[in-house]
């Protein structure tokens, strides 16, 4: 399919409108054939966008719906088709809440002026990184010297004797156990016994009183230490002696809670090798121990604030960050953040990032999922549950390894950087054809810009960008000066995904000081702080609405995707649109989760977005749809699609803020 038209079927949910001059997204929207694309995509979304997934960020929806939302609203023919290029020559986009970038990718790649704004600095960097052009070759070169830098700086820290061969080898990773005491002895909880599954239906194992490394009922590697102390498996959470419940010491630090018990490293003779902890390994973590000091990080620059999900960290009595990490991790972050300075400051930028996200894969909170048949191996990085969450046995990576293997630095980097700069000198989309996938580059396309300090310079060419920090409540923009609003509002109570973010701000304030102002503030964004509502959401949310309705062109369009189940959040929208003055002009659904994603597997989530098309409201404008007798909860996209038809003929009711409200909790049972 080259287009993106369809016949005409949502008019007959208008009660009237006056006759206008039409956008093509105003009356139609190639539903089934974006839903096909965003469905697919959802499953893997940093394979279909990869240059937008440098750094860890939350909620993005799907890129290929944005594209297509933009074609939309493309008024020459010729330029319409999906698989396209251009289309958006002299348009400039805003998206004043611009999270991830995915609105700036797509209408950068249409060649569209693009302006993004964001309260938070971590999109600001990341937009600013991912469409600067820079070249490939200067950025290998830079990391082959991060890399030097860094393996001359830890040297020996990361070895490991093998008794096989008698050599010292990188380890690949650390496996520790959790310790805990009960009435009556101290223990150390691990996930499990079994350590990994084999290809070939052979198990690895760990003798939980000698430590002992087994596969199947042989010993293959024996503990050279004396008094150890007994393994229990997480599901034994009382002891079997005293009675009493294993309890973790939080009067210690977190880091210091784990026990190291399996070395994973690879032998030229035996290949993989799990190995007991010896004592030749404890050396190695007492020397990182005694360096610890040296890594110079003030706990006053790490201080965790209390957040719906860092209040899980500060009730395990982590007060600060620094706690969450090894001491091997601490010097390595350490080394890396000297190592920066010798770079320009765009190649700087996008390894700064690097080595923030590497710091979800290399902290004290990754889990171990390496006893599935299916992962061996794998590691649980620290958000792969969307929270902070505590593993019995933890996972200390080792960054410099020299393989590409799960969360190195040398994995991220070619992932993270090299195909995402790859991908954006040749963007490709997915083509679909009875049932078959194949990839379509769009010749003459780049997801590549240059950004400008103003709004006289962004227009003054194409593909030029404007990042703006701070809240959209107030933009440093003229009135009527942006043709279209393309945005992801905030998820209504999402509040922990800003909180979740402190995990990564702490440290890319070390590493780029001078690029952003830190001085975040949580409590400026839009994300209700109160649980299910009853906060800020609807007042900021208007605000930010009010200024984009000044900013944009009288014919313009706001255009942007949501979905929630909660009537609070639907009524807290259309309080804000409301005020903002803004009418429905029309409404798509189109999916929008995988429904295996960890955060809303087996839950009944809404795996759906409404696209709202929305105009600035005036006399003469006065679209009116039909209200609903109430909003089916049957299945997500019937429950979307009518709960955006409800948006919409709330807005062109006279309603107190208290009708809209009732209504809302009315309609949806």
């Amino acid at each position: 399919m080259s287009t993106l038209k369809e016949p005409n079927i949502q008019f007959n949910l208008f009660a009237s409108r006056t006759e206008e001059k039409l956008l093509p997204i105003d009356d139609h929207f190639a539903v089934d054939f974006v839903d096909t694309l965003a469905e697919r995509e959802s499953y893997n979304k940093h394979l279909f966008r990869p240059n937008t997934y440098l750094h860890k960020w939350w909620a993005r929806r799907c890129g290929t719906t944005f594209r297509a939302i933009l074609k939309h609203l493309v008024t020459d023919e010729l330029l319409q088709g999906y698989y396209t290029a251009g289309g958006l020559e002299n348009m400039v986009i805003l998206d004043p809440m611009m999270g991830g970038g995915t609105t700036l990718h797509e209408a950068i790649r249409l060649n569209a002026n693009v302006i993004g704004a964001d309260i938070d600095p971590i999109p600001i960097l990341q937009a600013r990184a991912t469409l600067s052009e820079i070249s490939i070759t200067d950025l290998k070169r830079a990391f082959a010297q991060l890399m030097s830098h860094l393996e001359n700086k830890l040297v020996g820290l990361y070895d490991t004797f093998c008794p096989d061969c008698a050599e010292n080898h990188p380890l690949q990773f650390l496996l520790y156990g959790l310790k805990v005491n009960c009435g009556c002895k101290q223990a150390i909880l691990v996930d499990s016994f079994l350590l990994r599954h084999n290809s070939d239906n052979s198990k690895i194992q760990i003798d939980p009183n000698t430590h002992a490394i087994f596969v199947d009922a042989v010993c293959v590697a024996e503990s050279d230490q004396s008094d150890l102390v007994a393994l229990v498996e997480k599901a034994n959470k009382i002891c079997s002696d005293c009675q009493q419940k294993y309890i973790e010491d939080t009067s210690i630090p977190y880091c210091q809670r784990y026990e190291p018990l399996v070395i994973v490293t690879k032998c030229p003779k035996k290949g993989l090798r799990m190995l007991p902890v010896r004592k030749s390994d404890l050396l190695h973590i007492e020397r990182a121990d005694s360096l610890r000091p040296t890594a110079g990080f003030s706990e006053i620059d790490f201080v965790i604030n209390n957040g719906p999900k860092s209040k899980s960290l500060l009730g395990r009595k982590i007060n600060h960050y620094l706690d969450l990490f090894s001491s091997r991790q601490l010097i390595f972050i350490h080394h890396a953040t000297e190592a920066l300075d010798n770079f320009n400051p765009t190649v700087k930028l996008n390894l700064a990032l690097l080595l923030s996200t590497s710091l979800e894969f290399n902290s004290m909170l990754c889990g171990y999922k390496g006893s599935s048949k299916s992962r061996p191996g794998a590691i649980r990085h620290t958000f792969a549950h969307h929270a902070y969450s505590f593993p019995y046995t933890a996972l200390e990576n080792n960054p410099i390894y020299a393989e590409r293997t799960s969360g190195t630095l040398r994995n991220l980097f070619s992932s993270r950087i090299l195909r995402g700069k790859k991908w954006s000198q040749n963007p490709e989309e997915r083509l679909i054809s009875n049932g078959k996938v194949s990839k379509k580059i769009i010749s003459g396309e780049t997801d590549l810009g240059t950004e400008v300090a103003n709004f006289e310079e962004l227009v003054a060419d194409t593909k030029q960008f404007m990042l703006l920090q701070g809240s959209s409540v107030k933009l440093a923009l003229e009135n009527d000066s942006v043709d279209f609003i393309v945005t992801d509002p905030p998820y209504f109570d999402s509040v922990q995904y800003g909180d979740l973010a402190a995990y990564f701000r702490v440290w890319l304030r070390q590493l780029l000081p001078a690029d952003v102002d830190w001085n975040y503030e949580l409590a400026n964004a839009a994300v209700d702080q109160h649980r299910n509502g009853n906060g800020q959401y609807a007042s900021v949310l208007g605000e930010i609405f009010k200024e984009c309705n000044r900013v944009l062109k009288k014919d313009g369009r706001m255009i942007f995707t949501f979905h929630h189940w909660n009537p609070k959040g639907w009524a807290a929208l259309t309080l804000a649109l409301k005020y903002a003055q803004f009418e429905l002009v029309n409404r798509y659904v189109v999916h929008a989760e995988n429904p295996t994603s960890v955060h809303i597997a087996n839950q009944k989530s809404l795996l759906h977005d409404v696209v709202l098309v929305l105009r600035p409201k005036t006399e003469q404008n006065n679209t009116r749809w039909l209200l609903p007798e109430r909003c089916s909860t049957e299945d997500s996209r019937t429950f979307i699609e009518e709960c955006g038809t409800v948006l919409g003929a709330l807005l062109g009711t006279g309603m107190s803020d208290k009708q809209i409200r009732e209504a809302w909790n009315e309609l949806i049972q």
